[in-house]
């Protein structure tokens, strides 16, 4: 007898699409449909009159709702919502007759029968109930949420760790800048017109794919909104007639070359905004101080090129580096030039961007923390304080055919602070010539080795024996060097300094 053949059709679906339709109760059911509810001019109801009914008041009010609290007395917050007409209030105990014309509620009493109470007559009228920290009574769960308005993001567990939603939020907030509202915003304004400007769906897609990730994001997300909406129309032009000429595949496909700072070395200390582009970067062209914990943010699959230079060693000449970034760009990648420090702050990136700019390849610079205020700031030495230091200056002391060419007066004044970079081989010149400029030797100077990050040393003396104690110490390059009375205040400052 022959076997039954196995069912594969469930209610004229095909067993290659049973994923999309999973059993209820299955391993992929969801514990709660993600929607989002339009409750603007809508009556809403807050039962409770502590710090956590105020906090959900305000998101209510936040999304436009009328909010009216019920509690027989208000904390500060939700006292001064009601007496600036925010909020309602209705003084006294929950009621039956709350629910009256209400379109949702949110109960956050401590009361555990309040409680039920709310769940029950919100549940029985079909109205849409949360009961704080207490999913069992709620028909929906409120989010951590993430503001880009209009772009909305939200993070749930379901009720079963708010704590963990609010930390995916945290993170999540990380990769998103607070210029995607305005981008969104843009967006929606023009979406009508780019759809009327460009007829086929595949150059409409290339269009807004060019606008949302492509160097132009940007500049839009930098811009104020008139400028921004300037902006996107002459691109929306340009991409009208490029299509008509079949010729837009090919220019949304431009490279563009960013010049990011890497800051200090620390990869805490990257900018959201360095983060972003090196994620999304085809190739990561980089620099001898960019630590392999920041490269670890590129993506698996982007080609890292080291053009890094050291004393007496040079792996690529500057001009040779500016030729490659050239050529990359020219093959339509999206590059990043990731930099120690600041792109602009000794680190040859006027050069670079003005070598791109003059062959027509787009750059854009994203700046990044110094290697002086990193640094400073983790070893507990500020740049300026008053009464002490009013002014800082940041000088190179790169040797030049074996000597230091800086300006001496401006440098030898007691009251500011220097800081200088690439200084260690030259550092006997430097402090001998400061002294005989007319700074005292015993003017406070530190050495910063490596500095923020966990291998960091600090050498901390005087102008006087600077020179001899760094060379005791074996310090290697980088080294940054501070010099001026604000050195002092670094074992007040961190405590750890004389450990």
């Amino acid at each position: 007898m022959k076997s039954p053949e196995k069912n594969t059709a469930v209610s004229g679906v095909d067993a290659s699409a049973r994923e999309m339709f999973p059993a209820p109760g299955g391993t992929q059911s969801m514990p709660y449909l993600p929607i989002f509810l339009n409750i603007r001019a809508q009556s809403c109801l807050v039962v409770g009159g502590g710090e956590i009914a105020a906090r959900k008041a305000s998101l209510l009010l936040k999304a436009g709702a009328v909010v009216t609290v019920v509690s027989p007395q208000l904390t500060g917050i939700l006292e001064h919502m009601a007496e600036t007409g925010r909020v309602q209030w209705r003084q006294g105990e929950f009621s039956e007759s709350d629910l009256d014309n209400i379109n949702l509620v949110i109960a956050a009493t401590n009361s555990s029968p309040v409680n039920i109470s709310v769940h029950k007559e919100a549940t029985v009228r079909g109205i849409p109930v949360n009961v704080v920290d207490n999913p069992e009574l709620c028909t929906f769960v409120m989010p951590a949420i993430i503001d880009r308005n209009p772009l909305l993001v939200a993070v749930s567990t379901g009720g079963a760790s708010p704590t963990f939603s609010r930390l995916i939020r945290t993170r999540l907030e990380q990769m998103i800048p607070s210029g995607f509202g305005r981008m969104a915003a843009l967006a929606g304004r023009f979406r009508q017109r780019v759809k009327d400007s460009l007829a086929e769906p595949a150059d409409r897609r290339r269009f807004w794919e060019h606008v949302l990730d492509g160097p132009i994001s940007e500049r839009l997300m930098e811009l104020p909104a008139e400028q921004a909406a300037g902006e996107l129309e002459r691109a929306l032009a340009q991409a009208q007639s490029q299509a008509q000429n079949g010729e837009l595949a090919q220019s949304s496909s431009r490279g563009c070359v960013y010049l990011v700072g890497a800051g200090p070395g620390n990869p805490d200390m990257l900018t959201l905004g360095a983060l972003r582009i090196i994620g999304k970067a085809d190739v990561v062209v980089y620099d001898r101080l960019v630590s392999l914990e920041v490269l670890e943010y590129a993506r698996r699959d982007a080609e890292l090129i080291f053009v890094g230079k050291e004393k007496g060693h040079h792996n690529r000449p500057q001009e040779e580096i500016n030729d490659l970034l050239v050529e990359l760009g020219r093959q339509g990648k999206q590059v990043v030039r990731l930099k120690g420090g600041d792109p602009l702050v000794f680190g040859r990136g006027g050069e670079e961007a003005l070598k791109l700019i003059s062959n027509g390849i787009q750059c854009r610079i994203i700046p990044g923390m110094t290697a002086a205020v990193g640094c400073a700031a983790t070893t507990g030495i500020p740049l300026t304080h008053r009464g002490i230091s009013h002014s800082c200056m940041l000088v190179t002391g790169h040797l030049k055919d074996g000597v230091l060419d800086l300006n001496w007066e401006a440098m030898a004044h007691p009251r500011q602070t220097l800081v200088i970079y690439m200084g260690l081989t030259g550092l006997d010149e430097l402090c001998s010539k400061l002294i005989s400029h007319g700074l005292s030797g015993s003017t406070p100077a530190a050495c910063i080795e490596q500095g923020t990050t966990p291998a960091q040393r600090v050498i901390e003396g005087t102008l006087e024996n600077l020179p001899q104690i760094t060379l005791q110490a074996g310090l290697k390059p980088p080294v940054l060097t501070v010099i001026g009375e604000v050195v002092g205040l670094r074992s007040k400052i961190n405590p750890r300094a004389q450990e």
